[in-house]
């Protein structure tokens, strides 16, 4: 049914979204963000030994991102995030897991919970409908 959400019995991918502000990153130590870097590195290991870790990526700075909006059927492109906002979109992670729950855990646990942020949320599979 269209609008429905649909319950499902297997394990679900969630995305994990990583938030991150430049002058919080630069205001550590290398020695902090090392040990930053090492906790992520371990939580895949994890993630992968576990069936978990499904795959994800770094994005490049926000001074090289685009946004792009349609107006009255004009691109307009500008620079920059989509939103002015000192937090931008980092990266991101995505995991396959047995619940909401778990994925909530697991974002926790990633390094820039400690320092930004994380946004959850489930990934649709083709066919449903939010």
């Amino acid at each position: 049914m269209p609008g429905v959400a649909t319950v499902r019995s297997e394990d679900v991918k969630y995305m994990l979204l990583i938030y991150n502000n430049p002058g919080t990153w630069e205001a550590l130590s290398e020695q902090e963000r090392l040990g930053l870097m090492g906790e992520a590195d371990a939580l895949m290991t994890e993630l992968t030994a576990s069936g978990e870790w499904v795959g994800g990526e770094a994005l490049e700075g926000r001074s090289l991102s685009r946004a792009v909006r349609v107006r009255e059927g004009v691109p307009v492109i500008t620079d920059g995030p989509f939103v002015e906002a000192k937090e931008h979109l980092a990266g991101y992670c995505v995991i396959d897991c047995a619940s909401e729950e778990r994925a909530l855990e697991i974002a926790a646990r990633w390094p820039d919970a400690k320092i930004c942020g994380m946004e959850v949320r489930g990934i649709l599979e083709p066919g449903e409908t939010p």
